[in-house]
């Protein structure tokens, strides 16, 4: 997304990454996904995964999830009056399903090809604004 962005020459939309779990709290990006980016030229900062609480949720315009078990952490995390900013990824691209999880497909190219879609829209739903 900080890609597409920064090609459209857009800078004004902060774009984070934040752990809904302890359990990767501290790691940096997935092997798998370093490799993908890499082959796409995509920059990348090393980054380590934060913890994200319902104050810090508040200040963002917009709570995007990659799939339901996301959507459904984040609607329990967040304040009551910012339950509304929550939005599945791949909803942007009329798609009421989430993301290909690598996790436990190990299929890096379905992932990028549907963030890429989701970004993708979510990038003309801004211009939009």
């Amino acid at each position: 997304m900080k890609k597409l962005l920064a090609d459209a020459g857009i800078d004004d939309v902060a774009v984070e990454s934040a752990a809904l779990h302890t359990d990767e709290l501290g790691n940096d990006i997935h092997f798998g996904t370093r490799r993908k980016l890499i082959e796409k030229r995509i920059p990348f900062e090393p980054r380590r995964a934060w913890l994200l609480d319902a104050g810090k949720a508040h200040e963002y315009d917009l709570l995007v999830a990659c799939d339901a078990y996301n959507k459904a952490d984040l609607m329990r995390l967040v304040f009551p009056e910012d339950r509304g900013k929550i939005r599945l990824l791949m909803e942007f691209a009329g798609k009421s399903r989430g993301i290909a999880d690598p996790w436990y497909t190990g299929n890096f190219d379905a992932t990028y090809d549907d963030v890429l879609e989701g970004c993708t829209a979510l990038l003309s739903a801004l211009r939009q604004r």
